[in-house]
């Protein structure tokens, strides 16, 4: 071995791009610098990653825009509906006795169901309540749709109607 040729010279390192996450590796579509037997023996059989080739590389990016696209597609749809849902009051019966405390009580599912009820595609994991409503009143509940979403919608719970 020359002596300008130290051990670690001769180690080359593959440049790949990642079609999974892999931990403590990368996210999708990063490109890594790994040792070249880690790559041909666990990154490439698996399918976790690809060659980086320019052409694979302009084909990640153009799906990175299209994904952008859609992102911001989907902030301002779900901007919209946060608008809507902030006009909106929702209305619950319940059972109380007369000082106006719930027998039971009312939970982030039953106010989901009640917008669902009225065409607003609420997920009870949405409906950020500190507890239950357990007494008559108007409550203000907030909503978080997205990170960057959210909204308040008016909830009145009232006594059952008598029959």
């Amino acid at each position: 071995m020359p002596p300008s040729a130290s051990p670690t010279s001769r180690r080359r390192n593959t440049e790949l791009m990642l079609a999974e996450d892999v931990p403590s590796l990368g996210k999708q579509g990063e490109i890594v610098s790994v040792r070249t037997g880690y790559a041909r023996n666990f990154l490439l059989p698996q399918g976790l990653a690809t060659v980086a080739t320019p052409h694979n590389k302009m084909m990640v990016e153009k799906h990175r825009a299209r994904l952008a696209d859609l992102a911001k597609k989907r902030l301002a749809e779900l901007r919209k509906l946060a608008d809507q849902v902030s006009k909106y009051s929702v209305t619950i019966e319940a059972n109380a006795n007369e000082e106006g405390h719930l027998y039971g009580s009312i939970g982030a599912p039953e106010i989901s169901k009640q917008l669902k009820n009225a065409g607003f595609a609420i997920e009870p994991d949405m409906v950020r309540l500190d507890g239950p409503l357990k007494e008559l009143a108007m409550y203000t509940v907030k909503i978080r749709m997205h990170e960057e979403v959210d909204t308040e919608c008016k909830v009145w719970v009232v006594p059952t109607a008598a029959k």
